[in-house]
């Protein structure tokens, strides 16, 4: 407890030490928080073409400062990357080194004029004639320190850089290259999406009936309409209605919202692709689905292959394919087939899984499937054959009545992708949400609710189609090589 007080008074002191210097600078004369700064070049270009510039008029923060009575030299910041300052009172106009440079810390913000030079240590640096302070830093950044020439970061502590990400980025700049990665999947799957002639569309956030997939949704109150409104917890039920009106192929990635766990792959607000394909089925979306997902990866990463959690992972062969019973019985030597609910409750039991006692027997075959199948599957595997109390949305299989057109893409022990033949017949989709809403009834709370107007758009006449769920983070962890989706989401949920 001691060393956290002394903590809180080492930043108040630093703090109020840093606002003396803030209003030294103030009562000089200088405008600590200037309008704008004319940036003529960045960091970047000067360090990759150092003998194209002369004279340069740039910007940055400043990382580190070695004083030096009348001269300092400053490390100064732009995204990830560095270079030197030389700044010497004679080289500034009078009174600027005394009232501005002596008062500037770690963290500032400023930009400069000078000539491009090297030192006697053949350092590329910029000696300066002309320095302004754009942003003054008063709350202290975690320490940057050096050993043996290189830099590491005190700031380590995961949750701390979760909490104070614009902090982390600053101090741990390498971490943008997850999110420009991220970007760049985002770009590639709109791109394959649009030379494919899909249509990129956006459906309501805030909705009078959630649906499109088992999950709790946020609720919140709409004071003009007087009524109840949900998160999105899926956009399906709104890309359907799309396709009933005659949009054949389209898109949508769109924030969702889930009022449940939190884990190393689940937070409450997620980003998903979702695409519908009028005239197809799950088989089509699946082709359509590897291409795009090795497309993607090839494009981000260059490379048909990667590591994740320690695992060798190839893009470049066929994506293996595996039903659903089948993956059950070859990775926990259990055979479902035929298999009561107390079948599935005893061999639960004794596998020493956790489950409640209202689970249903849909839940109660996911719980085994993702204890014993879901990190097994490592390469990119389709799993396919889902029975059908655990897809109210998907269509019944010719081959088995109890079984629908849906599969499943892990990688990297991930579930990345969700698809079906989309379920059209609207009597068959009213008797499985009437389903459903019983099983609500029993306490399944993540259990889909009776939407009676998607009920009528089905009833207008849907054309058989194609689908599927892509998980944007989860895909970006891949990528990446994060284990946890907070490394992958700028601003992540914390408790």
């Amino acid at each position: 407890m001691k060393e956290k007080n002394d903590d809180k008074l080492n930043l108040k002191n630093i703090m109020d030490f840093r606002t003396e210097k803030l209003n030294k600078i103030i009562s000089s004369g200088i405008n600590p928080y200037p309008n704008n700064f004319n940036k003529k070049h960045s960091i970047s270009e000067i360090l990759d073409n150092p003998n194209e510039f002369r004279s340069v008029k740039t910007a940055g923060r400043i990382v580190s400062i070695r004083k030096m009575g009348k001269s300092c030299f400053l490390n100064l910041q732009e995204n990830k990357n560095k270079i030197q300052l030389y700044v010497s009172k004679d080289n500034l106009k009078e009174g600027l080194y005394d009232n501005l440079v002596r008062n500037l810390d770690i963290g500032d913000i400023v930009g400069l004029e000078g000539d491009v030079f090297y030192t006697k240590t053949n350092e590329l640096s910029i000696k300066l004639i002309n320095i302004e302070l754009l942003a003054k830093n008063l709350y202290p950044l975690p320490n940057i320190k050096e050993k043996d020439g290189k830099s590491f970061f005190a700031f380590d502590d995961k949750e701390s850089r979760y909490r104070n990400r614009y902090m982390d980025l600053i101090v741990n700049p390498q971490i943008q290259d997850v999110f420009i990665k991220r970007s760049k999947i985002i770009n590639n799957l709109r791109l394959f999406l649009n030379n494919l002639d899909f249509l990129e569309v956006e459906t309501p956030v805030l909705q009078p009936i959630y649906g499109g997939a088992n999950a709790r949704p946020f609720k919140t109150f709409h004071n003009s309409l007087d009524k109840d409104l949900y998160l999105r917890i899926a956009d399906e039920l709104y890309l359907k209605r799309l396709i009933i009106g005659g949009i054949d192929k389209v898109y949508e990635i769109a924030k969702n919202f889930r009022n449940e766990g939190m884990d190393r792959s689940h937070n409450p607000e997620f980003t998903m692709l979702e695409f519908y394909k009028s005239y197809s089925d799950v088989n089509d979306i699946m082709q359509i689905t590897e291409t795009m997902i090795r497309d993607v990866f090839i494009k981000v990463l260059d490379q048909n292959n990667f590591i994740f959690d320690d695992n060798k992972i190839d893009m470049k062969k066929d994506f293996d394919i595996i039903t659903f019973s089948e993956s059950i019985k070859k990775f926990s030597e259990f055979d479902i087939i035929d298999k009561s609910e107390k079948d599935l409750r005893d061999f639960i039991k004794r596998s020493k899984i956790k489950i409640s006692k209202n689970e249903s027997y849909g839940n109660l075959l996911d719980k085994i499937f993702s204890h014993f199948v879901e990190p097994k599957l490592i390469n990119p595997t389709f799993v396919t054959d889902y029975p059908l109390v655990l897809s109210p949305l998907a269509k019944k299989s010719i081959k088995d009545p109890n079984k629908v057109d849906r599969f499943e893409l892990f990688i990297g022990g991930m579930e990345i992708a969700n698809a079906f033949s989309e379920l059209n017949d609207p009597a068959d989709q009213l008797n499985r949400l009437e389903s459903q809403s019983k099983l609500r009834e029993l306490g399944d709370e993540e259990a889909q609710v009776v939407d009676l107007d998607f009920i009528k758009a089905m009833q207008v006449g849907m054309p058989p189609t194609g689908g599927v769920g892509i998980g944007i983070d989860r895909l970006t962890m891949l990528l990446t090589s994060n284990k946890s989706i907070k490394d992958v989401i700028l601003f992540p949920a914390m408790r």
